[in-house]
C-alpha cells in the first residue's frame, strides 16, 4: 500500500451526513400497536391493563409516549409516588391494581385520550422533534432554573442587594465557582449552591466535585449551603449520600430542599446576623 501524506482539507471535503434508520424492532412493534389502538373519547383501568398485560414493556413505553416523559423521568414520578420500587414488571405482577393507582395518578388516561383525539396538523411532527430535540433539553435547564431562582427570592429578601450570583469567589485557599456568593465574590461569608434536577444523568455526580472545589478554596469559618430538589435524587442515593457526608463533616452547614425554604431563610437572617452583614 502505497504510503502518502493526507491533507485536511481532503478528508473535510469527503465528509457525509450518516443518515441512518431510527426505527428498530422495538419502534416497529410499538407503532403498529399503537395504529391498533381503539380511539376514545375516555380511556379506562382497563384499557392501560391491556396495554401491560400483552407486553409490559411495550405497554410502558407506550404510556410514556402518551405523558411525553423520558425513561428516567418516567421512573422518577412512579418511584416518587410510593417510593422505591413499583416500576417494572415485577412490581406489576405483585400488585398490578396497586400499579395501576399510581401509573394513572400520572394523568395518563386524560394524557391518552387528548392526543388519541387531536385534530392532525403537518406542523404537529415538526413540534414533536421540537419537544424531543431542543425541548428536552430547555426542560432540563429550567428545572436548574427554578431551584436557583427560588433561592434568589430567599436571599434577596435576607440580604438585599448584597450577594453575587454565578461568580468565581476568592476564599483564603484559592478561588471556585458557586451560585451565590454573600456578600460579594471577594469578601464571601456565605456560599450557597443551588441544584435542582428532573432526569438522573451525570451532572448529579459532579455537583459532588463542584461542591468539593468549593469547601477546598473556602475560608474555614464561612458558610456553605446547599439548596437542592428532584425525586431523582432517589434513584441516585449514593451521591446524595456523599454530600450528606460531607454535611455530617461540617463541610457543608446544611442541605435545604424546597420543603424547607422557612428553615433556609430563618438561617440565612441568623447568619446574617452573625457576620453582622
Amino acid at each position: 500500500m502505497e504510503v502518502i501524506a493526507q491533507k485536511l482539507d481532503d478528508i473535510l471535503n469527503s465528509l457525509q451526513p450518516l443518515i441512518v434508520e431510527w426505527k428498530d424492532e422495538i419502534s416497529i412493534r410499538v407503532i403498529d400497536r399503537l395504529k391498533a389502538l381503539s380511539v376514545k373519547e375516555a380511556y379506562t383501568t382497563d384499557d392501560v391493563r391491556s396495554l401491560l398485560d400483552e407486553d409490559f414493556k411495550d405497554g410502558i413505553l407506550i404510556c410514556r409516549l402518551f405523558l411525553g416523559f423520558s425513561d428516567d423521568h418516567f421512573v422518577s414520578v412512579l418511584r416518587g409516588i410510593r417510593g422505591k420500587g413499583r416500576t417494572g414488571v415485577t412490581s406489576y405482577r405483585a400488585d398490578r391494581a396497586g400499579f395501576l393507582e399510581d401509573l394513572l395518578s400520572t394523568g395518563l388516561l386524560e394524557a391518552m385520550a387528548e392526543e388519541a383525539n387531536r385534530q392532525p396538523h403537518w406542523s404537529n411532527v415538526l413540534a414533536e422533534r421540537l419537544r424531543s430535540g431542543r425541548g428536552r433539553a430547555i426542560s432540563g435547564q429550567r428545572r436548574g432554573r427554578v431551584v436557583e431562582d427560588f433561592a434568589e427570592d430567599i436571599v434577596q429578601r435576607v440580604f438585599g442587594t448584597g450577594f453575587q450570583m454565578r461568580c468565581s469567589f476568592t476564599g483564603s485557599r484559592g478561588k471556585a465557582k458557586c451560585d451565590f456568593a454573600i456578600p460579594s465574590k471577594s469578601v464571601a461569608r456565605i456560599l450557597i449552591e443551588a441544584k435542582g434536577y428532573g432526569a438522573t444523568g451525570s451532572k448529579m455526580t459532579d455537583i459532588l466535585g463542584d461542591l468539593q472545589k468549593i469547601i477546598a478554596a473556602k475560608r474555614s469559618d464561612s458558610t456553605l449551603l446547599f439548596f437542592t430538589d428532584g425525586i431523582t435524587w432517589k434513584q441516585r442515593e449514593s451521591d446524595l449520600r456523599n454530600i450528606l457526608e460531607l454535611q455530617n463533616n461540617g463541610d457543608i452547614r446544611r442541605i435545604y430542599t424546597f420543603a424547607m425554604a422557612d428553615q433556609l431563610e430563618a438561617d440565612l437572617r441568623q447568619l446574617k446576623a452573625e457576620y453582622k452583614l
